[in-house]
């Protein structure tokens, strides 16, 4: 596994929703560590109104040590497009040996940077977006879920299970095709009745009669 971190950049009305199945396996499933970026450290909110506030600025950000940045969507995404610190940091990253995942509209910014240029990409951008905007290059636009051109990965807002799947795998960890697929009709009632091992068991009731007796309790 590799000891590098992943990095999420963060702006406004970013949307959780595209990118937390895939942080949330980086760290429950592989144990990686992710650092937050964006332009400053003020409160940024999502696009379903969360507040967040990066753990690092760009000036923090060190190539060396991360070996992908994730996209999330952008439910609006000109204040993003706007801010010069956004695009001056992804324009940084040319040749940079580091994977790019962008999702739903946020290749936007990638093509603003220059990034995109000799790369084939998908998007979750308006067609009437995409052809108004000139440094978007249209001719290199594929309508599919989820495409891989080099190091950089993009795909639609609705990919989201296929994206996790690209990415993760394009940084060396193993991932089934049916990661983050749902209800299925294999899960019965045996599937069901999860058990979580002696090992974690005692783990858990350590830290559980730690907080009892914190808290007065018996």
């Amino acid at each position: 596994m590799s000891a590098k971190k992943a990095a999420v950049m963060i702006y406004p009305y970013f949307s959780l929703q595209e990118t937390t199945g895939l942080t949330s396996c980086l760290t429950i499933w592989y144990e990686r560590e992710i650092d937050i970026f964006a332009s400053s450290k003020e409160i940024i909110k999502s696009e379903d109104g969360f507040q967040v506030v990066a753990n690092k600025t760009f000036e923090e950000f060190s190539p060396e040590d991360y070996d992908c940045l994730i996209l999330p969507g952008i439910l609006n995404p000109i204040p993003a497009l706007f801010d010069e610190k956004n695009i001056g940091f992804l324009r940084s990253l040319a040749g940079k040996d580091i994977v790019i995942a962008a999702i739903s509209s946020s290749p936007m910014l990638l093509a603003k940077a220059g990034l995109l240029e000799n790369r084939k990409f998908t998007c979750g951008l308006f067609d009437e977006v995409i052809q108004y905007l000139d440094f978007i290059p249209e001719q290199n636009v594929v309508h599919v879920p989820v495409h891989k051109d080099a190091n950089i990965i993009t795909a639609v807002g609705f990919a989201f299970r296929e994206f996790t799947v690209e990415v993760l795998r394009a940084v060396g960890l193993e991932c089934p095709d049916t990661i983050l697929g749902g209800v299925t009709e294999a899960d019965t009632e045996e599937a069901l009745t999860f058990l979580m091992g002696e090992e974690h068991f005692q783990a858990f009731l350590a830290e559980y009669n730690k907080h009892m007796e914190m808290a007065g309790q018996s």
